[in-house]
């Protein structure tokens, strides 16, 4: 019994670590997103200015 409720605590732990993950990777995605558009604005901004 000692050995099921270990195994539910340890695969409770690991599932709400692999979800805290899959969060701060979408978060990571749209800052790297947001930075190549800032960086396209600029590059759009320079060659109008040709």
């Amino acid at each position: 019994m000692m050995f099921r409720k270990i195994m539910a605590m340890l695969m409770a732990m690991g599932l709400a670590a692999g979800l805290a993950g899959c969060n701060t990777f979408a978060g990571a995605g749209k800052d790297i997103q947001r930075g190549g558009e800032v960086v396209e604005e600029a590059a759009r901004d320079v060659q109008q200015k040709m």
